[in-house]
């Protein structure tokens, strides 16, 4: 399935997280999964939350630079090689991974990711 998530786009800084993890605490916005990646002097913070359209509203009025994508979300039963499986069929037909982060919820495993094909994998997950 696609879900919706958000890349913030924050100073390699003390502070900068902070301000966007306060900015969903005072807008009672609820965090699920989140992944930073960095270079020197920037970051982009990936973020999955309960409501990605008011949280995109909120980071923007707060002048945070924001952007919204989709991305795929594959819920996955909590055993060992489960990711590989899913990884492997992905791979099988010629679709490359750009990013992926996973996480568990509820006892499954999620794995969220985006790749080179999106219109073939979402022919494939379903």
């Amino acid at each position: 399935m696609t879900i919706k998530q958000l890349s913030v786009f924050i100073e390699n800084r003390s502070g900068t997280l902070l301000r966007v993890f306060s900015l969903f605490k005072e807008a009672r916005i609820q965090l699920i999964a989140c992944t930073t990646a960095d270079t020197l002097d920037y970051g982009i913070c990936r973020i999955i939350c309960d409501d990605p359209q008011r949280a995109l509203q909120v980071l923007k009025d707060a002048g945070v630079s924001v952007a919204i994508s989709d991305v795929f979300a594959l819920q996955l039963d909590n055993k060992p090689g489960r990711a590989a499986d899913a990884i492997e069929v992905l791979s099988q037909n010629g679709i490359g991974i750009t990013y992926l982060y996973s996480f568990m919820m509820d006892g499954k495993g999620v794995l969220i990711f985006r790749t080179d094909n999106p219109e073939k994998t979402e022919k494939l997950l379903h």
